[in-house]
């Protein structure tokens, strides 16, 4: 590839840019799937997942259905970062149509590879070009006429083919170990409610019935549940009370110019996943002053204080930091606080899916306020009261869930280093420094 080519990002459209259609909350239910902004910020490609649904009439239909390969920018966000986020939309068996805070690209496939385009919007080149467009007033925001103008690179069809082929097998790999520790979590997860939310075992034997654990296990649990203030629990369990068994340290606010090439890191509010879990790609390169408690060590628990939506799929929710090759200390923004164990009786497998819970999400939810942005008082997580098992029955858990809790850990490992890979690489095959060829082999080397 001789030298970089470069072009008008409007040149490579098969029509011109389209914001989405607006569609209240009130008005949503049935209908048609739409792409919202929590699905751009969750999804980098974004899959056959369920979605709001609403109404859209055959005119509108038209404009606004959404085909596989259209790219997705957000046109606004409160947070600076956030505007100009690209996404890629993958198809779907129905209809999908998107909304009106993001804006739709349809890309000529005759001189344009959707992928290429993708790939190149999401890496730090793409990222720093979205820059130059963005605009700060209330919130940041980027006009569709700014970003047709934008110059991007501009390869061959054939050279966009392969490039984006090269970083799809990194891409997919990478979305294939994110499945794996979704089912070990959810294996874990359902451990969990079973013995400390549902408490089947004690109730099996108090009714007399047979349980799937081992008698070495079931001995473990009570025989009979007893009334309390939170309803029936456990004999011999008590009322615990977050406050009294962990600390929780709020992390530290930073400003845009502290956001430079550092061998530090923060973790923010993209560090989490909606609904809870940790995103290895939404780390910070951060250079600035922190305090020694705001320093998160991998295997600790971060919660999310704020959600820059009203679907509140964020704020309150846990994710267990890992670790990452590229930075040496990670440091929790404003944004995250996090929560340590003091107390023997708790652990951070058990906090973390006792953070999952429908008691904990509704009680963090009850102490969320905001209009535009929700945060999250400083009095919810040491609030809350839940079961609390003896500390025999948690090691327990602990040895199971350690499992799966190593596994996140192997396998975010391995994806930091496959994202930082794709980030190296796309710069180096546009500018020809690599080529295609040789890319290949090391890839193929590496995986």
């Amino acid at each position: 590839m001789a030298g970089r080519q470069e072009c008008e990002f409007g040149q490579l459209l098969a029509e011109p840019l389209r914001n989405g259609l607006t569609r209240p909350t009130r008005e949503r239910g049935q209908g048609y799937r739409m792409v919202n902004m929590g699905e751009l910020f969750t999804y980098s490609r974004i899959p056959d997942v369920p979605m709001d649904r609403v109404m859209v009439s055959e005119t509108e239909g038209k404009k606004y259905f959404l085909l596989s390969g259209d790219l997705l920018f957000a046109r606004q966000s409160l947070v600076l970062e956030g505007a100009g986020r690209c996404s890629i939309f993958m198809g779907s068996k129905e209809p999908v149509t998107y909304e009106g805070h993001l804006i739709r690209a349809r890309m000529n496939r005759q001189i344009a590879n959707p992928l290429f385009y993708y790939y190149f919007f999401r890496s730090f080149s793409g990222r720093a070009t979205m820059a130059s467009i963005v605009e700060q007033v209330a919130a940041a925001g980027i006009r569709a006429s700014d970003l047709t103008r934008l110059h991007v690179p501009h390869p061959s069809l054939a050279d966009q083919t392969a490039i984006a082929r090269i970083l799809g097998i990194l891409d997919d790999k990478i979305d294939l170990s994110r499945r794996v520790n979704e089912t070990s979590e959810a294996m874990a997860r359902a451990l969990f409610k079973s013995w400390f939310v549902d408490f089947d075992p004690v109730r099996a034997k108090a009714e007399g019935r047979s349980h799937s654990i081992p008698k070495v296990l079931a001995d473990k649990f009570p025989v009979r549940m007893v009334d309390s203030d939170l309803g029936e629990i456990p004999e011999e369990w008590q009322i615990g009370r977050l406050g009294d068994l962990v600390s929780a340290t709020k992390g530290r606010s930073y400003r845009s110019d502290e956001l430079t090439e550092s061998d530090t890191a923060m973790v923010t509010l993209k560090s989490f996943v909606r609904k809870g879990g940790y995103r290895p790609d939404g780390l910070k390169s951060f250079k600035g002053e922190y305090k020694p408690d705001q320093i998160v060590k991998p295997g600790e628990i971060v919660i999310a204080c704020t959600d820059v939506t009203q679907a509140a799929e964020v704020v309150g929710r846990p994710a267990i930091v890992l670790a990452t090759e590229r930075f040496r200390t990670l440091v929790a923004s404003l944004d995250a606080l996090i929560v340590r164990p003091l107390d023997t009786r708790v652990s951070v497998p058990f906090l973390y899916f006792l953070g999952g819970t429908e008691a904990f999400v509704s009680h963090t939810y009850s102490y969320t306020s905001g209009t535009t942005v929700l945060h999250l008082s400083k009095d919810a997580v040491p609030s809350f009261r839940f079961p609390l098992p003896p500390a025999g029955l948690v090691k327990l858990f602990d040895s199971v869930a350690d499992v799966a809790l190593r596994q996140m850990q192997a396998t975010a490992s391995e994806s930091s280093t496959l994202f930082s890979l794709r980030d190296t690489l796309l710069p180096k095959l546009i500018s020809g420094e690599l080529g295609i060829k040789d890319a290949e082999k090391f890839i193929a080397r590496r995986l």
